[in-house]
Order: structure tokens, then sequence, then C-alpha cells
């Protein structure tokens, strides 16, 4: 088929294989392009929510800038009639034929990870093929979650908490902004996000791999957050997803005193990605942050965060914060930065919107997530949709 982007408010329905292709050669180039990171204790690396963003990025940064062994797991779909693979199949994809190309490690498992069925595969695949796990990293975005013991189904919200909150954002739709207005969450609301979004699924992979003893000594485990600008603190921190983020980072503590283990929470610059695209003011202020970043040369991708995480690591120079997080995000949380997005933001307008803030850029990486828009790809070309993934040695858990 020729693939064409099919974009609906902040869901894309198509990606593209050569695309998305594009883009994990476009991170390999990066990651070849530095150092690499000399951290020997990190020998075998399980990442959870491995197929987009953050997870993606550690994946690769393991795999090519480590020389770790692997294993990846993300919940994705093939194409299907005419229907395109998600993204995040192509990414992994293109991914596992550039780590066989360099003989190294890379098994991919594709599963819920919230499931004991996904748990269950790995621990399978770490006795027979690799040493006790080292790096643990959970960068899990997710819609909802079934709970494995009860087989109940949770759902998350994006929403603030007691009271309404109203403010301007981009409609994605047209790229205008808006005034928009979000309900506050109930209770059960606030509680079913936690179950999703929160540090219960982590505390269960943990407790299976070191219940299995499969988890090394002294293991790294990285649970991604965010945290954010004040603006933006009463539909994320302090809203439904804030309480699931606090209940990560409470979980990441517990389980440095619950096992042998190094446990941090690390808090992550705003990227694009389609989760972030789902709360309506982070479109407006990503693109006013990403044009006041770029001005001051400050901006990163997924690929150079994680190369900086683990950079940090390798160090080990003023890892955490006061509050024991890892912040990465510290470039977006300069004085001058938030100050220059704060007066950006006052001032916006749709008159003056392509003037403050990077509207084209954010346009650019949202398609680019589902390989569209790369150059040097030919988009007319008529492409195979699938993935082969025998040939590739997916392995698929949900067929």
């Amino acid at each position: 088929m020729i693939i064409e982007p099919r974009i609906k408010g902040f869901i894309c329905t198509t990606a593209h294989p050569k695309g998305c292709e594009k883009n994990i050669l476009n991170y390999l180039d990066y990651l070849d392009n530095n150092a690499k990171i000399n951290l020997p204790n990190l020998k075998n690396a399980l990442v959870i929510g491995a197929s987009a963003g953050y997870g993606l990025a550690s994946a690769m940064t393991a795999s090519f800038s480590l020389g770790a062994n692997v294993i990846a797991v993300a919940i994705e779909k093939n194409a299907k009639a005419n229907r395109t693979a998600t993204a995040g199949l192509y990414n992994l994809a293109a991914y596992k034929k550039q780590a066989d190309a360099r003989d190294l490690y890379l098994k991919t498992v594709i599963a819920d990870a919230f499931s004991r069925q996904a748990k269950e595969k790995a621990g399978e695949i770490i006795k027979n093929e690799l040493a006790p796990i080292d790096l643990l990293v959970y960068s899990i975005a997710a819609p909802a979650r079934t709970d494995p013991d009860t087989g109940e189904k949770y759902s998350s919200v994006l929403k603030p908490v007691n009271k309404e909150y109203n403010a301007k954002g981009i409609d994605l739709s047209s790229y205008l902004i808006k005034e928009f207005s979000v309900a506050p969450a109930s209770e059960e609301e606030i509680a079913s996000t936690v179950k999703v979004m929160g540090g219960e699924d982590l505390k269960l992979w943990v407790e299976y791999l070191s219940k299995n003893n499969i988890l090394s000594e002294n293991a790294v485990i990285l649970a991604y957050s965010y945290i954010g600008p004040e603006l933006t603190h009463d539909i994320y921190l302090n809203g439904s997803i804030g309480a699931a983020k606090s209940h990560l980072k409470q979980t990441s503590d517990e389980l440095n005193n619950l096992y042998k283990v190094k446990s941090y929470a690390v808090v992550n610059k705003a990227v694009v990605t389609q989760s972030s695209s789902a709360i309506p003011v982070l479109p407006l202020y990503i693109s006013i942050l990403f044009k006041v970043m770029k001005e001051k040369k400050l901006h990163e991708d997924c690929a150079e965060q994680v190369y900086r995480l683990f950079k940090k690591l390798e160090t080990g120079e003023n890892l955490t914060d006061g509050n024991g997080f890892i912040r990465i995000d510290d470039w977006e949380m300069r004085r001058d930065v938030q100050n220059e997005v704060a007066e950006r933001w006052a001032a916006v307008n749709n008159n003056n919107l392509s003037e403050l803030a990077d509207l084209n850029g954010y346009r650019s990486d949202f398609i680019k997530l589902f390989g569209f828009g790369l150059e040097g790809v030919n988009y007319s070309e008529d492409i195979d949709a699938a993935v082969d993934e025998t040939a590739l040695g997916i392995i698929n858990l949900t067929d």
C-alpha cells in the first residue's frame, strides 16, 4: 500500500515503516557520534514500554552505547487488512535489524506489560539466555490496565482534582488556540488512574524478578516521570495523573527498602508524544518551550535526554535532588527558560502564535512519531505494511 498520515486530533491512525526505520537510523547516528558510556555493571537490561519515546531511547542507548543485552517489552499491533502496523512495532523491527547487524543481543516481546504472561516470558528468557537483570527501565504511558489478579479493568484519565481546569491550549485538529475546560476527576477516576499509571505494576515486576532470583543485587531501576512548570500543575502534577506519578515515586522509594536495588524516579523533559498530546495545555506549552530552548541552544529530544541521563549514571555526581529525583528536566526548568516561557504564555494568541511558539516544530515532531515527514523517505512508494515478526525473532504473545 501507499501509506499516508491519517490524523484525528491527537491520534495518527497510520504509521510508515520506512519512516519509522529512518527515525531509528537517526537515533543510531546520534549515539554513534557520541562516546560510549562506561557502566560495566549494567550488562543485562529489561525495558518495559520500549517501543517509543523515552523507553525506546533507553533500550537503544543500553544496546548501542552500553553494549548491554536488552529485553524490550511493549504492546503493539501488526498490519491487518488496510490497517498499518503501529509505529512502535515498526520502531522495534528497525531497532532489531540494527542490533542484529552489530551482533548485539536484543529480544523483543510484544505483550501487555501489565500481564502475568509478559513477566513469565521475560523471566523465561532471562533464566535461559541471560544472567540476572542489572538495569530495569519502566516507561509506561497507558490508557488502561487489567489487574492480573482480579481481572478488573481500570482506565486512566487526564483530569484536575477538586476543581475545574480552565486554560488555553492548541486544538490539534486546527492548530489554533482555544479555551479548554476539564471537569475534575471523581475519587474513583483518581484511584483508577493510580492503578494504571502508578507504581503497582512496577512493584509486581520487581517482585517477580527478585522471587525468581533473576534480579541482580544493586540493580538500577529507573521509573520515568514528569513534573512540569507551575502553569501545568493543576492539570498534571496536582491532577489525577500527578497522583499516579506520586504513587510511582513512593513505590520507587519503597523498592529500595524492600530489595537490594538502587531505584530512582527520573523526571524527564517535556517532549512530543501521543500521550502528552492528549493533555490540552501541553501542546501549547511544549511549542513555546521548544522555541525558547532552541533559541538558547538547550533543546533535547528523547535520545539526547536519555544519553545525558546515562552519562549522569556513569559519573554518579549530583545524581538526585533533595527529594530523591533524578532531574533530567533541569534545562527545561532553568529559571531563565521558565521566565521566558511564562512571558510568552501570557502574550500568545492566534495572531502571534508562530512568532512566540515553535508550532512547525511541534507538528513535525508529532508526525515523525509515526514515521512521516522525514527526509530521504519515498512516501509515494508502494510498500508492504506488515512486519515479518518470525524472521526478526520478535516474540508476540498477543496473537
